[in-house]
């Protein structure tokens, strides 16, 4: 379920908003500047689509969403548990902490969910905007804004990520990040 959880920046336990409406969700991101879509396959993807199947699948939304930002490169990253590696768990914790932390990008930061969950949490304006995706989402961050992102403790989700560079990741981090004082993805979750 697509939600909006929003506190102020000073007082995570004080819930300022909690939504699943995405009329309501849309308006208020829009506040900020930040854009939810919702996408539907062109056509049905099997259990365990390649990245190929799966830009094909999408291919007229990422080519409206490349032309109107200028991204140059799309790709597909996945973070699904693999049981019969044993560092597999290992490898995700390191992934989750990595983002964990207040950063921001000098590029939008686009990412379109094709399965799975994550959550997005967006520093702005003396607020903290939870945004828990789920398939269909397509959540558009502009550059600069101050965010980190939380795929929870057993990560699985599929996404497709749209770069304007090909080093667009390039992460610029706080020195006092707030993000630890917040709910993690794991806590929205139970919530809802």
């Amino acid at each position: 379920m697509t939600l909006l959880h929003v506190m102020p920046e000073d007082a995570p336990e004080t819930v300022e908003l909690h939504t699943d409406d995405l009329e309501v969700i849309r308006k208020e991101l829009n506040k900020i500047g930040v854009r939810i879509e919702r996408w539907r396959a062109a056509r049905r993807l099997p259990v365990g689509a390649d990245d190929a199947a799966i830009m094909r699948a999408y291919r007229s939304h990422i080519d409206r969403v490349s032309t109107e930002g200028g991204y140059k490169l799309v790709d597909v990253a996945r973070m699904t548990p693999a049981p019969a590696d044993p560092d597999w768990c290992e490898r995700a914790r390191g992934a989750r902490e990595k983002f964990l932390e207040e950063h921001f990008h000098d590029e939008d930061e686009v990412r379109f969910f094709v399965e799975g969950v994550g959550c997005f949490y967006l520093h702005v304006a003396g607020k903290v905007y939870a945004m828990l995706c789920t398939a269909g989402d397509l959540l558009a961050v502009p550059s600069r804004t101050v965010h980190w992102f939380d795929m929870g403790e057993r990560p699985e989700f599929t996404a497709i990520r749209f770069f304007q560079a090909e080093d667009g990741w390039v992460g610029r981090f706080l020195p006092d990040s707030i993000a630890s004082r917040f709910p993690t993805l794991d806590d929205l979750l139970t919530m809802s």
